[in-house]
């Protein structure tokens, strides 16, 4: 009877270590459960979408060439420009959630427990990293979307206006949903390589808007060569409808925002390897 019941024991044990096997499918689930489960997703996913339609509704509704007297008078070359104008506050809500997914599991301690779980670590980066970006990635394009067809409605004349089924309209509304999407994954990031909320969310800010604030310190012609290759701007090249003067086209402009990214979890990824929780 003994040798019967090791020989069970020997048979099942294997099938549960098999059930319990880490695989990056399970991971995932787990990260979109997580995600999904925190408060903070839904308020700040929301706040972000909100914030992304409702300044694009307001600059339609209040949009005047520039010249015409009007106190909203604006520069604005197209409707899109219009439009996709909370693009700004959209990236700092998503970019900020990023942050909070992933240095909000060491502000509570909860990342011993998922490294415990994970113990080769590196899987639990790329699913939060792609969980989040796909939630970005809907949420951007939906708002951008959302924005620019309630928006039309308040822009008139040839110079102006336009529809979604314009040349390069719809590449531009999803190409806004893109570079959110990517702006979500460098929260991620930077959430992971600092540690900390306040860090991370500091070094967001400063990637996406300082850094270009700080060109106008230097020499133009220095200014001129360094600006569309900074991640803010570069970014902003990706849902651009019309190329300006001195900045990347679209596919120039995500080519080198997403090297910035993918700089950024590289660098994640190599300080989760090599330091402790």
């Amino acid at each position: 009877m003994s040798t019967t019941l090791t020989q069970a024991t020997a048979t099942s044990a294997p099938t549960r270590n098999a059930a319990h096997k880490v695989t990056f499918r399970r991971v995932l689930r787990s990260e979109w459960a997580k995600t999904w489960t925190l408060r903070s997703t839904w308020i700040t996913l929301t706040v972000g979408l909100v914030l992304l339609v409702l300044f694009g509704l307001l600059s339609a509704a209040n949009y005047a060439p520039a010249g015409t007297g009007h106190r909203h008078g604006s520069d604005a070359s197209d409707a899109v420009a219009v439009a996709l104008g909370g693009t700004d506050f959209a990236q700092l809500a998503l970019g900020v959630l990023g942050v909070l997914i992933a240095a909000g599991e060491y502000s509570t301690g909860m990342i011993r427990s998922t490294l415990a779980a994970v113990p080769t670590r590196l899987p639990m980066l790329w699913s939060k990293a792609l969980t989040f970006g796909a939630v970005a990635l809907v949420v951007g394009s939906v708002g951008a979307v959302v924005s620019f067809l309630g928006g039309s409605g308040f822009l008139h004349g040839d110079a102006i206006s336009l529809g979604i089924g314009s040349s390069g309209v719809l590449r531009s509304l999803l190409g806004a949903g893109v570079y959110l999407g990517l702006v979500g994954v460098l929260g991620v990031a930077l959430g992971t390589l600092l540690r900390s909320i306040a860090g991370g969310i500091g070094a967001l800010v400063a990637v996406l808007m300082l850094l270009g604030l700080l060109t106008d310190l230097l020499p133009t012609r220095w200014g001129n060569d360094i600006s569309p290759y900074l991640p803010g701007n570069a970014g902003g090249s990706v849902f651009a409808l019309h190329q300006a003067s001195n900045t990347l086209s679209p596919a120039g402009g995500l080519a080198v925002f997403a090297g910035w990214v993918v700089l950024a979890l590289a660098g994640a990824a190599w300080r989760l390897k090599k330091s402790d929780a």
